[in-house]
């Protein structure tokens, strides 16, 4: 096996264990409990910080698109994050129109 594949495996099983930890801890406790509002508070911020990463500096065919569209899908995706009272779906379309109208008007 090699150095990337052991790697790989590796990753793979710990990541594996940790979702099986999340699992247990996850059914043992009450939704209101400290621990879990971390973990979703944590969640949460990991996605923003991918977000942000993905509008600063993208790459592969994210590249190719011009950095106003970008910002202009980030910001539609905010309101409508806002304006849909936390809904993911409802915002990740309205933030995927927001880019796709500023790339055409681009």
């Amino acid at each position: 096996m090699t150095a990337p594949d052991l790697a790989l495996l590796l990753t793979a099983l710990a990541g594996l264990a940790l979702r099986g930890a999340g699992l247990a801890l996850g059914g043992a406790l009450r939704p209101d409990h400290p621990a879990i509002a971390w973990a979703g508070a944590v969640s949460v911020a990991t996605l923003s910080a991918f977000v942000v990463m993905a509008v600063v500096a993208p790459s592969g065919a994210l590249a190719t698109v011009p950095w106003p569209a970008r910002g202009a899908g980030a910001v539609s995706a905010a309101v409508g994050w806002v304006a849909f009272r936390g809904r993911l779906l409802p915002a990740m379309l309205a933030g995927l129109g927001g880019l796709a109208a500023a790339w055409i008007i681009l």
